[in-house]
């Protein structure tokens, strides 16, 4: 039986309108723009406050000195772009600029991933998470839905220091009730014993929906969602490993870098040697076309999770 969703809402819409929300409370925040001020979803904020948002051209690196000047005078301001452009085209001036100075600017990638699938490799974010987390200092946060896309952004803005937050492009549904977002700690979705899955972002969904089909199977996986990734609830982690053995991380970017990468780490910082299985993009240069047949093809649909999952259990039960 299949997990129905329902209340589907456009990730950028719901953070353009969470950010004017806020603006309205504190008039130090404002918005820049490389030339995608409204496909970013401040349309609203545009209409409201004029004088407090900024298009800049297509000149991200830019974009982001702009941010840290604005930021020592005491402006809270908010970039929002395509990711690849936030990230990987101004890595410098990010590192340099935002963490080096510790500046109280907001960075946020849409259309992460390869939800900008059709445009192909240059337009795909499959190393954002990486890059970033190179950066000390700099929170990277991935909301799992549009409630928890809102209750970060009033975190974020809540906070002192850069951030780093992703979304996506296609609509996505409520998954969870309403609640403060508290950087650095993660979920527990489902309780169990054959398995921890960690998930972050638009993979969450898809990962609920195969931990349904596995539980109708008699197999009680640990559902543990992770909208911040960096710094990682260590501890949650580490309590559900040590009770169920092993650990799956899902995510739409590199096998490498990323979410699996930093789970490994901790699970190493920690003493705690487990099998281990990073399901995500392999690392070459992903294809382009409809973004459901990518998700599809790369196994990033509840049917490659589940499968995913079934192989990573059957193959640790033929080691034993």
């Amino acid at each position: 039986m299949k997990m129905k969703f329902d209340n589907y809402m456009d990730p950028r819409k719901t953070f353009g309108k969470a950010v004017t929300q806020e603006a309205e409370k504190n008039e130090d925040i404002v918005v820049l723009s490389a030339d995608s001020g409204k496909s970013s979803g401040f349309g609203e904020f545009i209409e409201k406050y004029p004088d407090r948002y900024f298009e800049c051209g297509i000149m991200e690196q830019g974009v982001i000195g702009i941010s840290s000047g604005l930021a020592t005078t005491g402006k809270v301001p908010v970039f929002c772009a395509i990711a690849p452009f936030v990230t990987a085209r101004p890595f410098e001036m990010f590192r340099n600029d935002l963490g080096y100075m510790n500046q109280n600017v907001k960075v946020v990638g849409r259309n992460c991933g390869i939800t900008y699938s059709d445009l192909g490799a240059t337009h795909h974010s499959l190393e954002d998470f990486a890059i970033v987390r190179m950066i000390p200092g700099v929170t990277i946060l991935a909301p799992q839905d549009p409630y928890e896309i809102e209750e970060a952004v009033k975190a974020m803005l809540s906070m002192n220091g850069p951030v780093y937050m992703r979304i996506g492009n296609p609509k996505i549904p409520v998954l969870f009730e309403r609640e403060p977002f508290v950087i650095g700690k993660g979920r527990k979705i489902t309780e169990g014993e054959a398995l921890t899955l960690i998930t972050t972002g638009s993979m969450t969904m898809a990962a609920m929906e195969a931990v349904e089909r596995l539980e109708e199977e008699g197999i009680q996986v640990e559902h543990i969602g992770m909208p911040t990734v960096w710094p990682i609830d260590a501890e949650l982690i580490c309590d559900s490993v040590k009770k169920t053995g092993r650990v799956m991380t899902i995510e739409e970017h590199y096998i490498k870098g990323g979410l699996g990468t930093i789970v490994m780490e901790t699970l190493n910082d920690n003493g705690i040697n487990v099998p281990i299985k990073m399901h995500g993009i392999p690392h070459c240069y992903a294809s382009n076309g409809p973004y459901d047949e990518l998700m599809a093809y790369y196994k990033l649909d509840a049917d490659g999770v589940y499968g995913g999952i079934k192989e990573f259990l059957k193959n640790e039960e033929g080691n034993k």
